[in-house]
């Protein structure tokens, strides 16, 4: 891979520019080797950063210019898709993601979704006329008016490096806002390197979009806490989140935040057994499991649960863990030795709570280098388990029966997550039933897919407050403001 195409450079208030800390390693998950370095961050980055963003909102125009955010919103997703080899090659070296997933949710997806954003923008009812009313005996007129928040702190994870970026820069730009970026240290040049196209090729005015990468988790921690910093928008693990809103709370700041899911993919007994256990299987797989909305708790019929596992265990077998080169992968590696420790934890876990390693459990064959762990399928285990109910994050499914519709929704519903969710059923008014009964954001009935830039996404409970894409994400990045005049 060419210096050219891993970017390494913070992007602050314009310019490109090396890190004070000097520069970090960033590693192949495929093979564990280093790829390169890059631009390591420290607190007068971070500040520089800071306030760039504030005087590019406080100071220009960019927030009330609402075409010219538009033209470069649509300009960005163009430059971004004439560099698309590019970008896609730095996802798979630096991400592990699979290739075939970059030509949808990983990077083509999420980059056209920008002209999304951008029309948003510009067909949205930025001002409503409330009327003329006489509140205390005064005639008024009342209009509300909605405006970009301000400076929004965006801190985004390794598993969906452009998609997660992209999800928080489309809205929060046509919003009106102005960003500093801090993405996770594992993949810092997927960052980089949409910030040196941002640079080099679109008319986004400086400051409008700063990113600064960094080895310290720390770092933030102090976007966060700045008090010049309006929203903080996070997407990670929901341990983190408390952090994040904790340290929110001592300015009283916005905050949206995307955690973690144990989404539960519940198959009613009149459902294909087979094909439902097969998706479960492949779902689980995408990515190496690492994805927060992913279904890691299949639940079947009680009286099929055998045949259920002997299915769901033959399906995770013919998935082949493979190069996320390779066209034909679907489960590549796992982000770093760090995360694979932590999924084969778990497995251990399972064994010492009681359940049964049906298939995987191990690192495949053929793949001394890199971080890969085999689909594996545990059963035995009951719901109160910490294998069920706690986020693994690796291409690990826990399979439990139920006692019909009304167990199903109960053992469902029994997580301190509501991300998302599957109900597969043959009669659709019946799972149509069981889907008004779930707790959570987002649920396919049937096979039915529910991610586009259109639909708000989101969870219940401990995976999150706010929504991300749609109108409601864009809204996220918004205030509200109400005018009275004379009448």
């Amino acid at each position: 891979m060419s210096s050219r195409t891993g970017s390494s450079d913070l992007l602050i208030d314009g310019a490109l520019r090396r890190g004070r800390a000097g520069e970090f390693p960033t590693v192949n998950p495929a093979t564990g080797e280093t790829l390169g370095t890059a631009a390591d961050a420290d607190a007068a980055d971070l500040d520089d950063a800071i306030g760039a963003a504030r005087r590019a909102f406080d100071d220009t125009g960019w927030s009330r210019d609402t075409a010219f955010r538009a033209q470069c919103l649509r300009q960005l997703s163009e430059v971004l898709q004439a560099h698309g080899d590019e970008l896609r090659e730095v996802t798979v070296a630096e991400a592990g993601v699979p290739v075939a997933l970059t030509h949808g949710p990983q990077l083509d997806v999420p980059v056209a979704d920008l002209s999304w954003f951008a029309g948003l923008a510009e067909s949205y009812d930025w001002s409503t006329d409330l009327g003329t009313a006489s509140p205390m005996g005064v005639p008024s007129r009342r209009t509300i008016h909605r405006e970009a928040t301000g400076v929004v702190g965006a801190i985004t994870p390794w598993n969906f490096p452009h998609q997660i970026t992209f999800a928080k820069l489309g809205p929060a730009l046509a919003a009106g806002n102005t960003v500093v970026l801090k993405p996770a240290p594992d993949t810092p040049w997927c960052a980089a390197s949409v910030g040196r196209l941002i640079a080099e090729e679109t008319d986004i005015p400086p400051g409008v979009v700063n990113i600064v990468t960094s080895s310290e988790h720390s770092l933030g921690s102090s976007l966060v806490e700045d008090p010049r910093v309006d929203l903080v928008s996070f997407t990670g693990s929901t341990a983190t989140g408390r952090s994040v809103m904790t340290v929110a709370a001592q300015t009283l700041k916005k905050v949206f935040l995307e955690l973690g899911g144990k989404s539960a993919y519940v198959v009613l007994d009149d459902a294909d057994l087979g094909a439902a256990c097969g998706m479960a299987a492949f779902t689980v797989c995408t990515h190496a499991g690492q994805g927060c909305a992913l279904t890691t708790r299949l639940l079947v019929p009680r009286e099929r649960y055998d045949e259920a596992v002997e299915k769901t265990a033959a399906a995770l077998s013919g998935i082949r863990v493979g190069d996320p080169a390779n066209p034909r992968t679907l489960c590549g590696p796992l982000i770093s030795a760090r995360q694979r420790d932590r999924v084969e934890g778990y497995l251990a876990l399972a064994t010492e709570e009681g359940g049964k390693i049906v298939c995987g459990g191990g690192r495949p064959a053929g793949f001394e280098q890199g971080f890969y762990v085999e689909p594996t399928l545990i059963s035995g285990l009951t719901n109160d388990s910490r294998v069920a109910r706690e986020e693994i994050f690796g291409p690990v499914l826990v399979i439990l029966p139920h006692d019909g519709d009304d167990d199903a929704v109960r053992i469902a519903n029994d997580s301190p997550y509501g991300l998302s969710g599957t109900v597969h059923g043959g009669d659709l008014d019946r799972a149509r039933a069981v889907t008004a009964r779930l707790r959570t954001g987002t649920v396919s009935v049937n096979g039915g897919v529910w991610y586009a830039v259109d639909a708000p996404f989101g969870g219940y409970k401990q995976s999150g407050i706010g929504r991300e894409m749609g109108v409601a994400g864009f809204e996220e990045y918004l205030e509200t403001k109400l005018v009275a005049e004379p009448a």
